[in-house]
């Protein structure tokens, strides 16, 4: 969040940012700001702020943006030819390598800049990549037996977008979107006036 408001302000021309901005950008409090960024080293001068070109180069470098990520995406239906067609994840260094699904109808067809490929080779190709984030949007019956095969075959970061639950061994990194239960927590805030800012 810090990156994308510093990168707002770089583009703007903007040399500095205090703490009391980024807290005001970020909704949180100054304080906040200084133990998060302190946690990664000393970027901040007291009374000046912090430089924003800098602290965004920083940041990008902590965030490992330096370079380019291979990404695929394994389920070319709905939320896979959103996430295949996203404009977004070639500009922050985040190329589609390839996407993956078991319809015939769907294998060897264009997917934004990828060729739909068969799963029966998703093995094999995930060991000719290094460095690879797998995207998760299959059923949640395929899921746990899909994460197992990629993490044999080397990958070690998943992004997960299937209604399951999924194990991985502890040096895989996972990230698990459930879309249904983030609906439910805005519900739950509206049910209870929690998005109403001063309602108790």
């Amino acid at each position: 969040m810090y990156l994308r408001y510093l990168e707002d302000l770089d583009t703007r021309g903007q040399q500095t940012a205090s703490s009391d901005e980024l807290a005001l950008l970020c909704h949180t409090t100054p304080a906040q700001v200084r133990k998060d960024l302190s946690f990664f080293g000393s970027f901040g001068k007291r009374g000046l702020g912090y430089p924003v070109h800098d602290l965004t180069s920083q940041l990008r470098h902590i965030l490992g943006l330096e370079r380019e990520w291979k990404v695929v995406i394994i389920g070319a239906g709905k939320i896979g030819a959103a996430l295949a067609n996203y404009r977004g994840f070639r500009q922050r260094g985040f190329r589609i390598e390839g996407v993956y699904d078991v319809s015939t109808d769907k294998i060897g067809q264009p997917w934004g800049e990828a060729i739909i490929r068969s799963m029966d080779t998703l093995a094999d190709d995930l060991r000719g990549l290094d460095s690879v984030i797998a995207v998760l949007a299959i059923p949640s019956d395929d899921a746990q037996s899909v994460v197992d095969t990629m993490v044999t075959a080397g990958v070690r970061a998943i992004l997960n977008f299937a209604p399951a639950q999924i194990t991985v061994p502890a040096h895989v990194s996972l990230k698990s979107v459930n879309m249904a239960m983030e609906l439910e927590g805005l519900s739950f805030a509206l049910t209870n006036n929690h998005g109403h800012r001063g309602v108790a």
